[in-house]
């Protein structure tokens, strides 16, 4: 339904502390096995060790790890080495001006960086899904100090999604809770959220 909608990628969420859209790993290798290129499939990961991240794209066998929470700078060395042509997305949690400076330490190591809503502070870490808006002024500009494509995510959906695009400038958009009813994938707020991203 995504795809047929517009959407360029898939996000799979695997186990995560807290957040709307959590799957089994099982399903999570099964849609990755029947996407077609050139379909991204992104798989949303909480995991902080290397190792753990690794055997996790292994079951999963997605084109692309979504790092929601922070890892140590060594971690994205060894992704590297251990999965050669798998795409690294990291997850910087827009909370306040702070996160430029976080957005701008990561870039050079990643492929690309997602600005969303969580906050990594709280007992329960909130790492997606949130359904929250986060101060776009700051998300553009981290677009236009960092050298990696930008994906924004974070309370979207179809009634702001044009001015989030007129705002931020983003590479691309996320989006979970925004197009969802009853837990499932809404068709009806799928198809109102792609109007606008297609005029743009």
């Amino acid at each position: 339904m995504a795809i047929r909608h517009g959407a360029s990628a898939l996000g799979l969420v695997s186990e995560m502390p807290s957040g709307p859209g959590v799957i089994p790993e099982a399903t999570i290798a099964e849609i990755a096995r029947q996407v077609p290129p050139p379909i991204a499939t992104f798989l949303l990961t909480c995991k902080e060790e290397a190792a753990q991240i690794i055997a996790q794209q292994r079951r999963c066998l997605v084109n692309t790890i979504q790092l929601c929470d922070r890892v140590p700078s060594h971690v994205y060395d060894e992704l590297r080495r251990a999965l050669p042509g798998i795409r690294l997305v990291q997850v910087v949690h827009v909370t306040g001006p702070e996160s430029l400076d976080e957005a701008q330490a990561v870039c050079g190591k990643v492929d690309a960086l997602l600005l969303d809503s969580g906050n990594q502070n709280l007992p329960v870490k909130e790492l997606g899904g949130t359904g929250r808006r986060h101060d776009w002024t700051i998300s553009r500009a981290i677009v236009q100090a960092v050298s990696v494509p930008v994906f924004l995510a974070g309370g979207l959906n179809p009634d702001n999604v044009a001015e989030a695009i007129e705002t931020v400038r983003p590479f691309g958009l996320d989006v979970c809770s925004g197009v969802r009813s009853g837990g499932r994938l809404d068709e009806e707020k799928l198809q109102r959220f792609f109007a606008p991203v297609a005029l743009c």
